[in-house]
């Protein structure tokens, strides 16, 4: 009887060592950042070196950091800005099909803004004497290959200038995240998204080494994900606080006008509005995008942020990989949600999980947990994909009225119609009757 019962507590006790073990391995990886003391959102992370530190460009930063500038040299960040005179391959545009009544020519335009999903142009017009521009008044969409008109000034600050893009400068609209340096200094350092854009001015650092830059990882999980929130958040002019929008106009800022990584982010952005229910030109009525950038507002009320996920977790913040044309499969969301994992899949195999094959769309995580819900532009199809990281319902489609196609089983299974797909999801025992209320 001894024997047998030392036998079962043996074996309990390697089962639970196994399944400690098992889910050590997810967790260890992440413990250092996970128990980082919460510094609270509205203390200042700056060392007092880089306070009194300036912008030096990118180039500065290659002669010690090679293998990092490398990467970032291939990911999309430096490209966001581009000079059409330096290299005139960086324009994707059809201009022999620009449209008669367009502002601008070829020869007019001095950067490209973006180029993967549509690309904007930058024309030079100054303002009492300090360089700046403004966008011309059609955009190539790269997704559709046609040129479509693009009033920038449509936007939330459609109050604040006037119905005209040679009124709106991109000193406002644009450039504080575009241009590396400008957002604090107003001072247009370097064309696109580089180091300094993350890691702050480095002219002490690179005088002394000893004096760092700023680290986001080295901050808690809250305030790590603010180096990436300063652009990747729709938001509002942090003077709307308290002002109204007459009181800002023409000076609308669609950033976080003095903003450096390590400072507080709360005192400077004011995250686009949203009440659950009510859809606005942004979200749909469920939280879920309707536009791009718009992964921070998505992320900062999903679950994963709110037990200390960060966006470097699933990020490469110098490659940018994963992206939704490069990713890896199901690899790295079960690196942490793997079969058994308290944080499921609770089943036993991806099948059983999913309902469908294993090596099908629909055993792919990102097809039901981020399924594509917000365009790039109006006229541009379904692809940016959601941030919430949950799973709605058909029913749930339907009741926040947003587009069939953002539906996850629908986007798929267009044959089946919404009502048939709620019933498939009930009869799989996926989902309850509260669902329906």
């Amino acid at each position: 009887m001894k024997k047998t019962l030392l036998f079962l507590v043996s074996i309990l006790t390697l089962s639970a060592l196994y399944f400690v073990y098992i889910n050590a391995k997810k967790i260890i990886p992440f413990y250092a950042q996970l128990t980082k003391t919460r510094v609270g959102t509205e203390i200042d992370l700056q060392s007092k070196d880089q306070k009194d530190a300036h912008y030096v460009g990118s180039s500065k930063c290659v002669e010690c950091h090679k293998e990092e500038h490398k990467s970032w040299s291939s990911s999309r960040h430096p490209r966001m800005i581009q000079d059409i005179q330096k290299d005139p391959s960086v324009v994707v545009a059809d201009f022999l099909k620009l449209p008669r009544d367009a502002n601008f020519k070829l020869q007019d335009a001095v950067y490209t803004v973006g180029g993967k999903f549509k690309q904007r142009f930058m024309m030079r017009k100054d303002i009492n004497g300090t360089e700046d521009y403004v966008l011309g008044n059609y955009q190539w969409n790269v997704e559709t290959k046609k040129w479509q008109g693009f009033k920038p000034w449509k936007y939330w600050y459609k109050d604040a200038y006037p119905h005209d893009n040679d009124a709106l400068p991109t000193s406002n609209a644009c450039d504080g995240c575009h241009f590396t340096g400008f957002m604090s200094t107003k001072e247009r350092i370097e064309p696109g998204i580089s180091c300094e854009s993350c890691h702050g001015p480095s002219s002490e650092h690179l005088s002394n080494t000893e004096s760092e830059v700023y680290k986001a990882s080295m901050s808690d999980p809250v305030r790590q994900n603010e180096v990436c929130l300063q652009c990747h958040m729709r938001n509002r002019d942090i003077r709307l606080t308290d002002h109204n929008m007459s009181d800002i106009y023409s000076t609308a800022v669609d950033y976080p006008a003095g903003y450096e990584p390590g400072k507080a982010l709360k005192n400077y952005k004011l995250p686009a509005p949203f009440t659950i229910g009510q859809e606005t030109k942004e979200f749909y009525a469920n939280g879920a995008a309707k536009k791009n950038r718009t992964q921070g507002n998505e992320f900062v009320n999903s679950m994963k942020s709110k037990h200390g996920i960060t966006c470097v977790n699933c990020h490469n913040p110098h490659t940018l990989s994963p992206t939704s044309t490069n990713n890896t499969g199901n690899y790295l969301c079960m690196k942490c949600h793997s079969f058994g994992s308290p944080i499921g899949p609770h089943q036993d195999n991806l099948e059983t999980h999913t309902k469908h094959k294993a090596d099908s769309k629909g055993s792919l995580c990102v097809e039901c947990h981020m399924p594509k819900t917000g365009r790039h532009t109006g006229k541009s199809p379904i692809t940016v994909r959601s941030h919430m990281f949950g799973f709605t319902t058909p029913m749930e489609t339907l009741k926040y009225r947003m587009p069939q196609e953002t539906n996850a089983c629908f986007a798929c299974h267009k044959d089946r119609g919404m009502k048939t797909l709620q019933s498939d999801l009930e009869k799989w025992g996926m989902i309850g009757l509260d669902k329906l209320n």
